[in-house]
């Protein structure tokens, strides 16, 4: 059967103050009356049933996220002891697919991405399952609109067929993210998307990757697998998984597994990983402020403002990002966006944990 895995683990801390440690970012409603947790399983249930959906992330955000969709059985939020990456993390939800179903198809998604064409997204998902079932590692690409230095790229080589009205080429290699120039170039050449971190595969494909790539990891996983529906698996879990190296699948993985292929797709995607990226997902007004809550400016232009249970009066605001929270206020240039995270890591020097 077809399973998707949404991979819901991190705090995402480019987005404090919202997002916390005990209210991770696909749990928040950031537009809309949904979270984005609730939004990504309301896309996908058109292809997968909540029987067929599991989350893997921590133990307290996993009840935070099955109390918004409790349609979803507990048995499959899949708890992650603690953070190791994201080749770990999919590691762990293998495993387990593969005690379920041994020749499982696996779509793994993210709980935090945009996707204005639901449509789409589900169209080439649909053809990426395909592909997957004739062995091919499948990634999804988005064809970019512009020169972004906040996304890595694939490089697309030769065409490797059609499913479904979507053309697969092979993965030549994958792109740190670059500098303006080099986005620039990319964008031009036309034969690279953005690398959308969602990947397609057979579990029993992955699992050999693992074994060939990162064999610790794989012995790991194999000895947790043997305890999977016993009293002995939590201990296991928690007696293997701390000595598990951190790593993400494209650097573990994807960059050098054979096989590899990208599916370009348009369906309006955005990865809400800063501030500065989430501006775009909100309506702006004539002088591009956009903002949430009870806010009155004057005279500003171009900022971010999001109120919690008081009103923000702003004059003369420039390029500003302003998040009001019960207990803490960023007030932050939006240039500097990408630096939240680092003020976060700051704040846990400085004794400040309960705020992180």
């Amino acid at each position: 059967m077809d399973y998707a895995l949404i991979m819901a683990g991190g705090a995402g801390t480019r987005l404090w103050p919202l997002s916390r440690e005990h209210l991770p970012k696909p749990a928040l409603r950031l537009y809309g009356e949904q979270s984005m947790f609730e939004i990504a399983v309301e896309r996908l249930l058109p292809l997968f049933p909540p029987e067929q959906i599991l989350v893997v992330a921590s133990a307290d955000h996993n009840q935070v996220l099955h109390e918004q969709v409790p349609s979803i059985p507990e048995s499959n939020f899949i708890v992650e002891p603690e953070g190791r990456g994201t080749a770990p993390a999919i590691g762990l939800a293998a495993i387990h697919l593969q005690a379920r179903d041994p020749e499982a198809t696996m779509a793994v998604l993210t709980a935090d991405h945009v996707i204005g064409k639901p449509d789409v997204f589900r169209a080439v998902i649909q053809s990426a399952l395909a592909f997957a079932k004739s062995d091919y590692l499948v990634t999804l690409g988005i064809k970019p609109t512009w020169p972004s230095t906040a996304y890595g790229y694939i490089e697309e080589a030769e065409p490797l067929g059609e499913q479904l009205g979507f053309k697969a080429y092979r993965a030549e290699r994958f792109v740190e993210k670059p500098n303006a120039q080099n986005a620039q170039k990319m964008l031009n050449l036309g034969r690279y998307s953005w690398n959308s971190g969602m990947f397609i595969w057979k579990v029993d494909r992955i699992m050999g990757e693992f074994k060939e790539q990162m064999p610790d990891l794989h012995s790991r996983l194999l000895r947790i697998a043997v305890s999977i529906g016993s009293e002995q698996y939590g201990s296991v879990l928690a007696e293997l998984w701390p000595g598990i190296a951190k790593q993400t699948i494209d650097y573990g993985i994807m960059e050098n597994a054979k096989s590899v292929i990208v599916l370009p797709a348009d369906m309006d995607w955005l990865d809400v990983g800063t501030w500065g990226n989430l501006k775009t997902v909100f309506e702006s007004d004539e002088k591009g402020n956009s903002t949430s809550g009870e806010v009155v400016l004057w005279g500003s232009e171009n900022s971010m403002l999001i109120a919690g249970k008081r009103l923000i009066a702003g004059i003369g605001l420039k390029n500003l990002i302003v998040v009001d929270t019960p207990d803490a206020l960023l007030v932050c240039d939006m240039e500097q966006a990408g630096e939240v995270k680092a003020m976060v890591d700051h704040l846990k020097k400085i004794g400040r944990q309960d705020l992180a």
